[in-house]
């Protein structure tokens, strides 16, 4: 995790995009067409681990952060064959996948009721 002297997380973004993006272009490298069922194996093991990881610390709350982070997973769901040609929140009804956001979200909520 990175820390800056004036705790700014956009760094952080910066840098779990930039490592989700490098085993986007392995994944990408190796298959060429994807159906839903290997994509979604290949993406949950490898890909969004690295978008999330320690979000609860630090979460985005930049929109400029946000996007950064939403750009990887953008680009990652244009790789499953026949969705190429849908817009992003098609793509994401049709792969029962939602926003990184919605996903924070939905975290910050769930451990939010455990304090109770």
């Amino acid at each position: 995790m990175v820390v800056t002297d004036n705790l700014k997380v956009s760094s952080q973004c910066v840098k779990a995009a930039s490592k989700a993006s490098k085993v986007l272009g392995m994944i990408r490298r190796q298959f060429r067409i994807l159906d839903k069922s290997s994509f979604m194996i290949l993406y949950k093991g490898f890909i969004r681990p690295r978008l999330e990881y320690a979000v609860q610390a630090w979460s985005p709350y930049l929109r400029k952060d946000i996007s950064c982070l939403e750009r990887v997973q953008r680009i990652a769901t244009k790789l499953v064959k026949g969705l190429k040609c849908l817009t992003y929140e098609q793509r994401l009804q049709r792969l029962h996948l939602t926003t990184l956001e919605k996903r924070r979200l939905r975290g910050d909520l769930i451990e939010t009721y455990k304090l109770y």
